[in-house]
């Protein structure tokens, strides 16, 4: 055996024998000799099997426990083995004992699988001794029942385990063999070619069962992943084609609103501020949009490169819905503070929806935003009032509240919406932040009053 040793004398590696030995006596350690009293019930039979079909459907909830039955019919046939072996007539409680002593191994596999099989190698000498059949190292009754504790443990347990079964009852029948009187007159070998044909064919059919289940849950996780992927894919084709016309549109709002004021005579300020908001909105949700959805265009398609929005540019939010008519006031409590990222932009699109919800399904209302850093996290608070009556509000799709839950929700947070007792509408939120950042300055004008609106 070849070994190489560091520079401390500590062995780096072993030769590949020694590690097959070493891997060989750890499996025999894992499958035989711990957790051997293990408490391992046998399962059920599985109801839909291709066999129960063929029975009627009131016989087929008895058929799960046919396995059990299975193993102990096998274990009264050794007990009856054991008792005819014995002599039943010659001594009635030697016989019984002896019946029991081989037939509880092959019963116990129902619970205790390995546990079962010592207990039936350990009663193979003493059967020898109680028994009359004059066969060694194995009597009549521990062939039939050690090598029916050996298929039912195959039957459930990986070949391995069988393998060190088989192996270690050979090395007894061997050794036994020599000292009760010799390979020649005794049947260790029939024994072990009955045995070891029987665990073979036993650990064949189970393979085959463990590979065939193997086979449908790969077909099934297949099956799930094509079924993502096309979804996937369909989401993907969705994404490119709302990317598609919505931008279109958009760079023809922003041109014609740029192009607007040129066509009339002396346009009054009113109307050429107007259309600078329309074209300034049209290129920011321009560039959003392109941000969010062009990736999906193609691999070389390449994002504007632009600062997502946090809660400092909520000034300029609170500016641009002031000019649709609204009236909203905004205030800031607590240390404002640098915060994630991630809670920074989720708190921005809140309050972004929520305003745009109060211009859609609100008209006319007055609106509050408050941003409250408080020590566990953040807190946002939009309201509006009652309505106009005489305003009539826009359709949406309905999906404002719920994509506000889901940014919540990520984040760990709580969200309440609701109707006010005034008419109006209340949206509170609170994201938990663990860190604490440096503290940042608020603008001059952190609370003050603009036109814009909340989320009804």
């Amino acid at each position: 055996m070849t070994e190489t040793t560091t520079t401390s004398g500590v062995p780096r590696d072993r030769s590949p024998e020694f590690s097959l030995a070493r891997s060989a006596l750890h499996g025999l350690r894992e499958d035989l000799f711990r957790d051997v009293p293990a408490y391992r019930p046998l399962p059920e039979a599985a109801a839909d099997g291709p066999w129960t079909r063929l029975f009627p459907a009131r016989t087929r909830r008895y058929l799960r426990y046919f396995p059990h039955a299975v193993v102990l019919f096998l274990a009264l046939i050794t007990f009856f083995v054991a008792v005819a072996s014995t002599g039943m007539y010659t001594d009635a409680f030697v016989a019984t004992a002896a019946g029991l002593c081989a037939a509880v191994p092959v019963a116990l596999t129902l619970l205790r699988p390995v546990l079962a099989w010592w207990l039936s190698l350990a009663a193979a000498p003493v059967l020898v001794v109680w028994t009359s059949d004059g066969l060694y190292p194995w009597s009549s009754a521990s062939i039939v029942g050690h090598t029916a504790v050996m298929m039912v443990v195959a039957a459930r347990t990986r070949p391995r385990t069988a393998a060190w079964m088989w192996a270690l009852s050979a090395v007894y029948s061997v050794l036994a063999g020599e000292v009760m009187g010799g390979l020649d007159a005794g049947v260790t070998v029939p024994m072990l070619v009955l045995s070891g044909v029987a665990v073979a064919i036993v650990t064949l059919v189970q393979v085959n069962r463990t590979t065939q289940r193997q086979v449908v849950q790969e077909r099934t996780v297949t099956a799930v992943e094509r079924d993502k992927r096309t979804l996937l894919e369909e989401r993907t084709n969705i994404a490119r084609e709302l990317h598609d016309v919505v931008a279109h549109h958009m760079s023809v709002v922003a041109i014609q609103a740029e192009a607007a004021p040129y066509r009339v005579e002396n346009p009054p300020p009113e109307l050429e501020q107007a259309f600078a908001t329309i074209r300034e909105n049209a290129v920011a949700a321009l560039t959003e949009l392109r941000r969010v959805l062009g990736v999906v265009r193609a691999e070389d398609y390449e994002a504007p490169e632009a600062p997502q929005p946090t809660l400092a540019d909520l000034d300029k939010l609170l500016e641009n819905v002031g000019d649709a008519g609204l009236t909203v006031t905004k205030a800031v409590t607590g240390a404002v503070r640098e915060l994630p990222q991630g809670v920074e932009l989720s708190a921005y699109r809140i309050v972004q929806e929520a305003l745009s919800n109060v211009l859609r399904h609100a008209p006319g209302a007055a609106a509050a935003v408050e941003v409250s850093y408080v020590l566990g996290g953040l807190g946002l608070r939009i309201v509006n009032g009652r309505p106009n009556a005489l305003a009539k509000p826009s359709p949406g799709a309905g999906h404002g509240i719920t994509g506000m839950r889901e940014r919540v929700s990520m984040l760990s947070g709580e969200m309440t919406a609701g109707r006010t007792e005034d008419g109006g509408y209340e949206i509170t939120v609170f994201v938990p932040v663990a860190a604490h950042v440096p503290e940042r300055r608020e603008p001059d004008d952190a609370s003050s009053e603009r036109t814009g609106g909340a989320d009804a």
